[in-house]
């Protein structure tokens, strides 16, 4: 009985070589079968636009800039790249290698770029600064950078020099953008929508096309991120070199403002002791202080962008000796005493910790997020009871 299954496994293995001998690329229209398959056409798209806007939020330019990149199912056959867009009038094309050896120009001269952005967005500021102290420091400011920069641009190597050279032949030799590229980048002549379309050809001559509607969005205004003066309570952090850590937390009035009816609401001050490489607070060497009689405020009115939503962070830290609680509020603009900061309708947003859980003297990090509504400004406001408890390193972004 083996012996005759033996005899069957050979003569199925001989079977298949036969026919397999019957397929050969030798003889013509014999065992090849025509490939029916076209090229699926897709591509992916990368909104890159840019723009600036000067300090009263008026555009001064606007790139509507966009990425595309072609591609197709195809892995083998040859392919050709077609593009067409609806309407074309003011439609410019950009070598997809362009921004590339810009950026490595940049990284080549990363200390004067660096500096030169810093220049640029203190200036930024100058036109729209109303206090003239401010303007006189920020002008300063701008001198020692200038300084700063005149050097770094004298002490560039030479091999650093040769090499933004290169970069720049590079860039001149760039060929110009075509619509047969299978990467470049389209820009737009203003917000609207385009139809781009994409045609995709194998080599043997079979086509498709596939198109989708692009939507160009008119540019913003980036949203400024708002200023804490004094955010982490350390001395001499005021625009002009000043400053106690306290300064610009005082409440207007301290009769209007005293949970207590009168008296002084200053802050207080705890400074930090330990070494550097060991410190107790989260930022510098100096924090709020809240004693326990929970006489002592925190408050800054901020300006802030209508419509705009921020995330306020902080850190707090208590003692334990008894129950305690620090409530740290997003009040309206026209909130006038401590009486209508407790006033639901003057609250945008509030958080109240406690030192349930906590450990002596420890800071943790907190947030609020609120949304700026149809206010101009806010008024940042913390205060506390039962026992002392400390504020640190205020800081604030826009949620995107």
């Amino acid at each position: 009985m083996k012996k005759y299954l033996f005899n069957i496994k050979y003569i199925v293995l001989g079977t298949f070589v036969a026919l397999a001998s019957c397929v050969s690329d030798d003889l013509a229209d014999v065992g090849d079968l025509e490939d029916f398959t076209g090229p699926t056409p897709f591509y992916s798209v990368t909104d890159v636009t840019s723009s600036e806007f000067d300090c009263n939020d008026v555009e001064l330019w606007a790139k509507y800039e966009f990425n595309f990149q072609a591609g197709s199912n195809l892995a083998v056959n040859g392919t050709q790249y077609q593009w067409a867009v609806t309407p074309f009038d003011g439609v410019t094309l950009i070598n997809k290698d362009l921004p590339i050896l810009q950026q490595s120009i940049e990284a080549e001269l990363a200390t004067v770029v660096a500096l030169q952005d810093e220049i640029d967005k203190i200036e930024f500021k100058i036109p729209c600064e109303t206090n003239p102290a401010k303007v006189d420091a920020l002008e300063a400011e701008v001198a020692a950078l200038q300084g700063q920069l005149d050097a770094a641009v004298a002490n560039l190597s030479d091999e650093t020099l040769q090499n933004v050279a290169n970069l720049e032949a590079q860039i001149a030799a760039l060929p110009p953008a075509t619509l047969e590229d299978q990467e470049l980048i389209f820009s737009f002549p203003g917000p609207g929508d385009y139809t781009v379309a994409l045609t995709v050809t194998d080599n043997l001559g079979k086509s498709d096309t596939t198109e989708k509607i692009i939507t160009v969005n008119q540019a913003v205004p980036t949203i400024p991120v708002p200023e804490i003066a004094e955010a982490s309570f350390e001395d001499n952090s005021l625009f002009d070199g000043t400053g106690d850590g306290r300064d610009s937390w005082r409440v207007p009035s301290n009769d209007d403002w005293s949970p207590k009816g009168g008296g002084t609401t200053v802050i207080q001050i705890n400074t930090d002791t330990n070494p550097v490489d060991a410190p107790n607070l989260p930022d510098g060497v100096q924090a709020a202080k809240f004693p326990s009689d929970g006489a002592r405020v925190a408050y800054q009115e901020i300006e802030v962008t209508p419509g705009a939503t921020y995330v306020l962070t902080y850190f707090s830290a208590f003692e334990e000796t008894t129950f305690g609680e620090m409530t740290v509020s997003i009040l309206t603009p026209n909130t006038s005493s401590f009486a209508e900061a407790q006033l639901e309708a003057n609250i945008i947003a509030s958080r109240t910790d406690t030192n349930v859980g906590r450990v002596d003297n420890v800071f943790k990090k907190h947030a609020i997020t609120f949304d700026a509504g149809e206010n101009e400004s806010v008024i940042i406001f913390a205060t506390n009871s039962g026992v002392e408890a400390r504020l640190d390193a205020f800081d604030i972004t826009v949620k995107q």
